[in-house]
């Protein structure tokens, strides 16, 4: 499957493991692995999955697939995602179990219980329907044990959100339609919300949407803050937003360089370079609106970078840095639309000098 643009559509990981689980609950009932294996997604694709490999045992059987994120930059592509499924006690349903390489739940905020595999719910859905699928065309039951597993997970998952967010020992298995579309970013904007989730479960009333590691680290010394108080926002100003205006806290900081956040006061909820630019006429319009000369201005307009911009004004005496963040947090507060949210604005430049301030 490929985008509009010619891009390859992916798999995520709780497709991979579902396929994994289908085939190997089918090689426990009827000693041959399905080899592709196809699955159900819940939007209804029915994709085809190669095994990389299989193995079996007394009263087991295990099947892994090498995950394709398609065109999509994501961590886990090319990961080998293993189901090893063995028959569980009368009565017991599915059990899941993390495997090496998958993580466990040790924080609340989660929308699984702490001590639970890091398998999320609809991954979960998607394998039980797929034990019930394979118990009926076999004659099997479905009372099983399904542990998963990812090869180097635990490695791969020190390059994800899991572990500040409680998440430990591996990466999780994710995914609500079973696709991963193509710089969608959709695994970032989905750890950004429970990054949230999880500093609301910790009591934390103040958090951070930070555009960088250095811009975290000013937040961070500010105001005290702790790890799991801090949102690795990147580019996407707007998910921070629009999660807090549903699931509020009483403070947000957001942080960053003043090139993202001029964009951030234009309007711009997606400060990605490819998405948005650095509008040198509206900063052009600040700097006349804050009783700038004409020289000045046209010096602005005429700015290399926001940053260049920056220096033209500090060396006039023209605190542009404040402005900007004065108009981002307009920008935030409209966003949040009245949701009891009291917001501030840092604005850094690249050394981590503190330059803006709202």
């Amino acid at each position: 499957m490929t985008t509009p643009t010619g891009l390859r559509y992916g798999w995520t990981t709780g497709a991979c493991a579902t396929a994994a689980t289908t085939a190997a609950y089918t090689a426990l009932l009827t000693g041959s692995f399905p080899d592709p294996v196809r699955i159900t997604l819940p939007k209804g694709q029915q994709p085809a999955f190669a095994l990389a490999r299989e193995a079996a045992g007394d009263g087991w059987a295990r099947a892994s697939i090498v995950k394709d994120a398609g065109d999509d930059p994501d961590v886990t592509h090319g990961a080998l995602i293993s189901a090893t499924v063995s028959a569980g006690p009368p009565g017991s349903g599915v059990r899941f179990v993390a495997g090496e390489g998958v993580g466990t739940v040790t924080k609340p905020g989660l929308p699984l219980a702490v001590g639970e595999p890091a398998i999320n719910p609809v991954p979960r859905q998607l394998m039980r329907a797929a034990v019930a699928e394979v118990a009926h065309a076999h004659g099997g039951g479905t009372d099983v044990v399904i542990e998963i597993s990812v090869a180097d997970g635990a490695e791969i998952a020190t390059h994800t959100w899991n572990p500040r967010l409680g998440i430990l020992g591996g990466i999780s298995i994710l995914g609500t339609t079973g696709v991963v579309v193509p710089y969608s970013c959709a695994a970032w904007i989905d750890s950004i919300r429970r990054g949230i989730d999880v500093a609301r479960a910790a009591g934390h009333q103040h958090v951070a949407g930070c555009t960088g590691s250095t811009s975290e680290k000013v937040a961070a010394q500010l105001y005290g803050l702790p790890e799991d108080a801090l949102l690795d926002m990147g580019d996407f100003a707007g998910a921070v937003l629009k999660y807090l205006k549903q699931h509020p806290v009483a403070r947000l900081t957001i942080a960053g360089g003043i090139g993202k956040l001029s964009k951030l006061a234009d309007g711009h909820l997606d400060l990605h370079s490819g998405r948005s630019q650095v509008d040198f006429g509206a900063l052009a319009d600040t700097v006349r609106t804050a009783g700038g000369d004409a020289e000045l201005i046209g010096r602005v307009r005429g700015a290399n970078t926001a940053l260049d911009a920056l220096r033209i004004c500090q060396d006039a005496g023209l605190p542009l840095g404040d402005l900007i963040a004065a108009r981002a947090r307009t920008t935030a507060e409209g966003v949040l639309g009245g949701a009891p949210v009291s917001v501030d604005i840092v604005v850094i430049d690249r050394a981590g000098v503190i330059v803006g301030r709202a």
